[in-house]
């Protein structure tokens, strides 16, 4: 069977679908990636046929946005960003569509293959990593740039989100995208949110003991669980400096603010200071020289990029921006976690963590040395975090979430 996967965005999306793509070719499927132009290379080691979406000099312009990582801002850069890709996006489905048929494996932001279901009736599987744009009544997801919507009941959240959907999300989006429909003779879309689920399956890509089912969650949606895929990033195995620094001391504890941010200096600023207010040793992850303070000292080293699945269960602790890729490597390691959430799904991630027992958070202004260093202290000298830490690495070694989606993805081409 035929098998094109399409996702946009930075690397905590990208490597899930390369994983897929992976797993189903070992499957004996045929398959082929479409996706942000950096990620080029890391197809072609894995030996996936690869459609670049833009160029690499649009993606590191869209990173570089200045209001990008802005808890409510960075919605807009985002946006246009996926509008720019709809038709490129359709037009790669619809050709690899008429050509061989089988089957579109995409995420919800990939438009352009929503647009093709819809136009040329081909089977559509949306695959969901976070549990974020998921909407319930029951239990909505945490909205950014709200720090006080968590304490509010789950029916008020559900109702800020349909007005962001009302007021910010789909004025940006649904005229372009209308426009581009009707050329299609396809009648408009009227709530982005609710259409870009493709109507006969989702899957999504994180445990029931992460995000809990809820009834009103669609009934086309299968949930399985964390697909780690680290192991398809930049390198499979540590550095030799990487190796040698983690044999010479303690475990370290480990920042990473995500592959895609260009705005953390601050961020590992507060890191070095919090090290040394510690006595701890620190690792640094960061693709961008010019994200660190300065000079380091010995017992801090910065890497471009190391996998996290031989990196974290050498560490103490990780802080990070709360990704669901980083945040699921962590938990797979056994480790505490620190959130420092930026924008989008990071904050409902800080929540979900915090209900599991296995972290805790500080917003970016809070994130200081002393109060981090308190934070890290209570939940490194924790029996009781130490204990949901371990339970939570026992559930992922028990689950296969690659495996099951690839089992979905097939139960979708079966029928």
């Amino acid at each position: 069977m035929q098998v094109s996967l399409v996702t946009l965005g930075s690397h905590g999306d990208v490597l899930p679908f390369l994983a897929l793509a992976a797993a189903l070719k070992d499957r004996g499927h045929r398959v082929a990636l479409a996706a942000p132009a950096p990620f080029g290379d890391l197809a072609a080691r894995a030996g996936i046929d690869f459609h670049a979406l833009g160029t690499r000099a649009d993606y590191e312009r869209t990173l570089r946005h200045p209001n990008l990582w802005h808890p409510t801002r960075g919605v807009a850069p985002l946006l246009q960003t996926l509008s720019t890709a709809t038709e490129p996006v359709f037009a790669w489905v619809q050709a690899r569509w008429s050509a061989e048929g089988g089957i579109v494996v995409a995420s919800p932001n990939s438009l352009g293959a929503r647009i093709a279901q819809d136009k040329l009736g081909l089977p559509l599987v949306t695959v969901h990593v976070a549990p974020f744009l998921i909407e319930s009544r029951r239990e909505a997801p945490v909205l950014p740039g709200l720090a006080a919507a968590r304490r509010l009941p789950s029916r008020f959240r559900h109702w800020l989100g349909r007005g962001g959907d009302r007021y910010v999300i789909d004025p940006a989006v649904l005229p372009d995208l209308n426009a581009f429909r009707d050329s299609l003779g396809l009648p408009p879309v009227r709530r982005l949110r609710h259409w870009w689920n493709s109507p006969t399956r989702m899957v999504l890509t994180f445990p029931n003991w992460f995000a809990r089912p809820q009834a009103d969650w669609p009934e086309q949606a299968v949930q399985v669980g964390f697909p780690l895929a680290d192991r398809y990033g930049d390198r499979a195995a540590l550095d030799p400096e990487v190796a040698r620094f983690l044999d010479a001391g303690t475990p370290p504890i480990a920042f990473t603010y995500g592959s895609g941010m260009r705005q953390g200096r601050a961020f590992f600023e507060t890191a070095v200071a919090l090290c040394r207010r510690m006595g701890r040793r620190g690792i640094l992850l960061a693709p961008q020289a010019d994200q660190m303070p300065g000079a380091l000292p010995p017992e801090i080293l910065r890497v471009a990029y190391a996998p996290f699945s031989a990196l974290l269960p050498r560490c103490a602790a990780l802080v990070h921006h709360g990704g669901i890729g980083t945040v699921a490597q962590a938990l797979a390691a056994g480790i505490p976690q620190l959130l420092v959430p930026v924008a989008f799904d990071h904050f409902d991630e800080a929540v979900r963590l915090r209900r599991l027992g296995v972290g805790a958070a500080l917003s970016r202004r809070r994130f200081t040395p002393p109060r981090a260093a308190r934070v890290l202290e209570r939940l490194l000298g924790s029996p009781q975090v130490a204990q949901a830490c371990r339970e939570a690495a026992l559930l992922l070694a028990q689950e296969d979430g690659l495996n099951a989606t690839c089992d979905a993805v097939e139960q979708a081409m079966a029928a």
